[in-house]
């Protein structure tokens, strides 16, 4: 029984390459993988019938990732705001709380049951 085996788009990339790049024959690359030399021309054949879709589709990414780089920006920067007036009113809380305790002698906080230990 003859399993087939698939090659993932990595390894049909790098093969592709090796014919591309390093200029090794296609018989050398069919030898080498197991394949019949049909396979890879048709693998070259569906990379360049499919090149134009995928370049449009990388500048349409880099596109929505400027727009979501600037959207993020925007948001880090609400956020920080809403985090200063966070902090703002918590540091005005802290002087009130502060200014309590020192306005208010023990005998009167015992009194009003929030004495602390």
């Amino acid at each position: 029984m003859n399993i087939r085996k698939r090659y993932t788009s990595e390894e049909k990339t790098k093969i592709l390459r090796d014919y591309l790049e390093n200029n090794v024959p296609i018989s050398d690359l069919a030898d080498k993988y197991g394949l019949h030399p049909n396979i890879i021309y048709r693998w070259k054949k569906q990379m360049f019938e499919t090149a134009p879709e995928n370049l449009d589709n990388l500048s349409k990414n880099k596109k929505k990732s400027d727009k979501q780089l600037i959207d993020s920006e925007r948001r880090i920067t609400e956020l920080e705001a809403l985090l200063a007036k966070r902090e703002s009113l918590i540091a005005e809380l802290v002087e009130d709380n502060i200014r309590l305790k020192k306005k208010t002698d023990g005998a009167t906080l015992i009194k009003l049951g929030l004495n602390r230990k």
